[in-house]
């Protein structure tokens, strides 16, 4: 059966929507705000206030992309339905997953002396002053933030649709976790963030919230803030083994539970009404690789 939405709309079809949505506003919206910020003279770039607004308009995006979706399914889907409770068990294992995480840093930095060895030059996002009282305003629109919106939109949005068109479980935390990676765009941190959602899209099919991988989110954002406000730009060579063996039994842990413990929720199947999905969606798909591929060909042309 197609699940039904408001006015009769279909519920992948809302979904894709959004995708979309978020993705076509994003790209406006800082093509705007380079263009603007560039006006402004040389060294903008390493300004405080660019840095704040270069992670705090993605937020204001997923935002407006929530509130457009909530005004199409008025009546059908409420806030409440997306923002619902669940078992406290689960932002305990949000926590442990956060750190659990961690232990994939190393992971990713092979991928990206990988990448270095082809040629290619990274590109990191540089954060604003975080030092003393700094660290206050940074956590609040590079964590707290981001936990929201980034969840509203991709575990609340995205997933809570797949779930109530009954998509297996499988190819659900696969595809939601592919379409987070690719929104970002960042060719160095592909891998790692595909791991990230598909991790987090598992907790919240389990949990049937966002809230825990909001907590999830949140605990990971704001682990590396107050490490850069620590003079820690990362794990200390002496301590990573025993921090990364820790933090590796950690996510090990949680996803046995999960996969093999867990079963709530769990549904066996493919991808129903995916055509009407991938059909909407497919202008943010398709503009989102655009960018991931023009960003990767500038690592290497830099390189």
């Amino acid at each position: 059966m197609t699940e039904q939405t408001g006015k009769g709309r279909d519920a992948m079809t809302e979904a894709g929507i959004a995708y979309s949505a978020a993705v076509l506003l994003f790209a406006v919206v800082s093509f705007l705000f380079v263009a603007i910020a560039s006006s402004s003279g040389e060294g903008y770039r390493e300004s405080d206030w660019y840095r704040y607004l270069s992670f705090l308009l993605p937020q204001l995006c997923f935002a407006g992309t929530a509130v457009l979706f909530f005004r199409r399914n008025r009546g059908a889907v409420s806030p409440r339905e997306v923002y619902c409770g669940c078992k406290p068990i689960y932002f305990l294992l949000a926590v442990l997953l956060a750190f659990g995480l961690m232990s994939l840093s190393e992971l990713n930095e092979y991928f990206l002396r990988f990448l270095q060895w082809l040629g290619y030059e990274p590109q990191p996002a540089a954060l604003p002053t975080v030092s003393g009282w700094y660290l206050i305003p940074a956590l609040l629109v590079i964590a707290l933030l981001p936990a929201l919106f980034e969840e509203t939109l991709f575990r609340g949005i995205l997933v809570g649709n797949m779930r109530r068109c009954e998509w297996g479980t499988v190819p659900l935390v696969f595809i939601s976790g592919a379409l987070f990676s690719l929104f970002h765009c960042n060719p160095e941190q592909t891998i790692f963030q595909f791991i990230c959602g598909v991790c987090y899209a598992l907790l919240a099919v389990r949990s049937g919230s966002p809230f825990p991988t909001m907590a999830a989110h949140f605990a990971n954002n704001a682990a590396i803030l107050v490490m850069a406000a620590c003079g820690a730009e990362s794990v200390p060579d002496g301590a990573k083994l025993p921090v990364y063996l820790t933090a590796g039994i950690c996510l090990a842990a949680v996803l046995v539970y999960l996969i093999f413990f867990d079963r709530k929720n769990f549904r066996r199947g493919g991808v129903k009404n995916g055509k009407k999905f991938f059909f909407t969606a497919s202008a943010g798909i398709a503009i989102a690789a655009a960018e991931w591929i023009a960003v990767l060909i500038t690592g290497f042309l830099h390189g």
